[in-house]
């Protein structure tokens, strides 16, 4: 018989205490009267009033109400944040002001305890804790560490996601915090996560905190290198150890990392890089290779006038001529604003006179090549006002060497005259085939 009321007693305790914690709306209003005061409240923007006919519903956390069937749980938990946020900015007494943020603060708590992942969206409650720290960050201590905290469990759960809201800030906040903690990896770890989603603008923040993270670039290749043995095929990082190896003259290893990249994927990019390479050592039979290739994998009309300008001058260097203008010429059909390329062949041409009288006399018919010379350079400023400057020094060089007023007198020329430069001027320009007049 003891053991039976002992066993009431603690029944009757409990229910008891479990009514105790039951949250009762203030002034014995049933629950749906006191919700419709708050909400009422909440939507003028008196928020004392709505924290005061409200604060029950987080006490409580009623998933119903008896009555009201769209009552929702969530979205009046959000609704009291919100109010404890606002009614704080009345508040005068900085003590007091804090005493409304931590209420809210209990919110989140409690949202977190109460509902899973398949009720709420974490990923946004965790983003808009971070922001309630961020905003009242005078009032709250170590509110912006707090909030980044907040706003790295929301990028562990969807990276792209957190990348792309508000472009990028959230991550750059995040990125600034860890900086400041001096938490290196990890904001090497929250870059190399979140940069294939991150924009342009965002990118270009990454790339300055890399440059803090670092105390000299060789301390950023150790760290590159020490990556890559753990992923030997990514291109990002083979990309940053090559453009670093050349700014550091260590010009061997960006050789090799370029050749990796090449072998990954011997894409236009890629080709290009080691065609530079070549150029920079004088290889121009390497040069010439790579150039030819990287010309077949592009089909933009920039890119062609700038690879056949790269090979034209490869040519020009092995005293090719002709085929150095055939690409200089392909070049001017491919971008036809661009005054480079006539620049290009003027100076083809120029050699061209000095390949014909080495070892001999200049002639008065050498001499007709350079009107041909200016011709190039008259069109060249004519489509290209930027190269200016370049045709008047080279005018400078040029004119004076063109047939004086006698050698015309002598052979009969007119200004005006058309004069064919091929092979009926010399043998050695049979190959040029071009008319000039005479000046």
């Amino acid at each position: 018989m003891k053991k039976l009321i002992l066993s009431l007693g603690v029944i009757l305790i409990g229910a008891t205490f479990v009514h105790a914690q039951k949250a009762e709306p203030p002034g014995g209003l049933s629950e749906i009267q006191a919700y419709s005061i708050f909400y009422e409240n909440y939507k003028n923007e008196d928020y004392e009033a709505a924290i005061r006919y409200g604060e029950w519903i987080a006490e409580g956390m009623p998933r119903s109400l008896k009555g009201y069937s769209k009552f929702d749980l969530e979205r009046n938990l959000d609704r009291l944040i919100t109010a404890y946020s606002e009614a704080s900015k009345q508040q005068e007494d900085p003590t007091v002001r804090t005493e409304y943020l931590q209420k809210g603060l209990e919110i989140f708590e409690k949202v977190f305890e109460e509902f899973d992942q398949d009720e709420i969206d974490l990923f946004e409650w965790h983003m808009d804790k971070g922001r309630f720290y961020q905003e009242h960050s005078d009032f709250l201590e170590n509110a912006l560490e707090k909030a980044s905290k907040e706003y790295l469990k929301a990028i562990e759960m969807n990276p792209e996601r957190a990348t792309k809201i508000g472009d990028g800030y959230y991550i750059q906040v995040t990125l600034q915090q860890l900086v400041s903690q001096g938490k290196k990896q990890e904001a090497l770890d929250l870059i190399e996560k979140t940069e294939p989603y991150a924009n342009s603008k965002t990118k270009e923040y990454f790339d300055k905190v890399r440059n803090q993270l670092f105390d000299s670039p060789e301390e950023r290749i150790g760290f590159l290198e020490s990556q890559l043995q753990d992923n030997p095929k990514d291109t990002k990082l083979l990309n940053e150890l090559a453009d670093l190896y050349k700014q550091q003259q260590m010009l061997q290893k960006s050789r090799q990392t370029y050749q990796k990249l090449y072998e990954i994927n011997p894409n236009y990019q890629n080709t290009m890089s080691l065609a530079e390479i070549a150029i920079q050592n004088a290889n121009y039979d390497t040069a010439i290779r790579y150039l030819k290739e990287a010309l077949d994998k592009t089909s933009d009309n920039e890119q062609v006038a700038q690879v056949a300008m790269k090979l034209s001058n490869a040519y020009l260097n092995k005293e090719n001529l002709r085929t150095a203008r055939r690409y200089a010429q392909q070049a001017a059909q491919n971008d036809s604003d661009w005054g480079q390329p006539y620049l290009q062949i003027a100076s083809i041409y120029g050699q061209a006179v000095n390949q014909c009288t080495s070892g001999r006399k200049m002639e008065v018919k050498d001499k007709v090549v350079y009107w041909l010379v200016l011709d190039y350079l008259d069109r060249a400023r004519r489509v290209d006002s930027s190269v200016a400057n370049t045709v008047q020094r080279q005018y400078q060089s040029y004119r004076p060497v063109t047939p004086t007023t006698e050698e015309k007198f002598f052979n009969n020329w007119e200004k005006g005259q058309k004069i064919k430069i091929d092979g009926s001027l010399m043998s050695c320009y049979d190959w040029i085939g071009e008319t000039t007049t005479v000046r």
